[in-house]
């Protein structure tokens, strides 16, 4: 999922330099969307992991 994030930074990166403002900002609030979902998707899976019992 960070894969997706850094594809749209540096779809994101390549539009500002060429210009694109509107195309720009739209990518870089979809990388960050993506990335706080990464983030919140791990958190989730450590916090549930740990719950589990080893036998």
């Amino acid at each position: 999922m960070f894969g997706w994030a850094i594809t749209f930074l540096i779809i994101a990166l390549i539009a500002a330099v060429l210009g694109f403002g509107g195309i720009a900002g739209t990518a870089v609030g979809i990388a960050k969307i993506i990335a706080v979902v990464a983030i919140v998707l791990f958190i989730a899976s450590l916090i549930f992991g740990r719950g589990r019992s080893r036998i």
